[in-house]
């Protein structure tokens, strides 16, 4: 049988550490193409570029994958794939592993997942992967027996679409994992504010600083099954509509 084809991008950039272990994961698993940005892209969201030209091209970073450096941002990454490079479509599209967590409110703003998204929008099944942990040498490998085991579950029973994974792994050894939880996305958010300040020149500059303020103590948060040692996975829909309030609103606007 042929074997599955996998699209790797991120946000942290294509060289980035993340990206190159979830690439050596994924070709134990298919046929692996990496299409990522050339340069960290992290907080982009969901933006494309539109108001500058797209560069791209095929750096060698590892002889059994293909790698595809451009210009722009994570979901430009994935349109770009299905359009210019890849010759069928893929079978799956993962994004990370992020350096960082994108549990909770941080889904809305992650470059990651809105990759992921992307893939999720044209009816391809997608998962975006975090690791609690920032630092740029961070130890992916911990991750990789539960990162190919949900990958190998998606493979074998797809998810429906309209739904992507976004799933985050605790900053563990593997033996302190706890194991894999579905969970929902906690009710959390940043409050945030911005450090005035002074550069030399006498002129005033901004820098936006804050905390995480998580609201949501309820079992089946991710942000609670992270912090007991769990992997959260979180099925993210990209359709907005309330549907709930949707009979409420015509009641007071028709």
């Amino acid at each position: 049988m042929k074997k599955p084809l996998i699209l790797v991008t991120n946000d942290d950039g294509i060289t980035a550490p993340g990206i190159r272990k979830l690439a050596e994961f994924m070709g134990e698993i298919g046929e692996v193409v990496v299409v990522a940005p050339n340069s960290p892209q992290s907080g982009k969201g969901h933006a494309i570029t539109i108001n500058s030209t797209l560069t791209y091209e095929e750096i060698h970073l590892d002889e059994n994958q293909k790698n595809y450096s451009l210009s722009g941002t994570p979901v430009d990454c994935v349109k770009f794939a299905l359009d210019k490079i890849l010759t069928r479509k893929p079978d799956l599209v993962v994004s990370g592993i992020n350096h960082g967590a994108n549990s909770s409110i941080n889904v809305i703003y992650s470059g990651t997942m809105s990759a992921a998204v992307e893939a999720g929008v044209e009816g391809l099944q997608a998962i975006g992967f975090s690791l609690l942990d920032f630092s740029w040498d961070a130890d992916f490998s911990q991750a990789k027996k539960y990162i190919q085991q949900i990958v190998r579950n998606v493979l074998e029973n797809p998810i429906p679409k309209g739904i992507v994974l976004n799933v985050n792994i605790p900053k563990l050894p593997e033996k302190e994992i706890k194991g894999i939880k579905v969970c929902k996305q906690a009710q959390a958010k940043w409050e945030e504010s911005f450090d005035e300040r002074i550069n030399p020149h006498g002129k005033k500059y901004y820098w936006l600083t804050g905390y995480f303020n998580n609201m949501d103590n309820s079992q089946d948060a991710d942000e609670i099954a992270l912090s007991e040692g769990y992997i959260s996975i979180v099925p993210v829909k990209f359709d907005l509509t309330a549907y709930e309030y949707i009979s409420d609103l015509r009641k007071v606007m028709e």
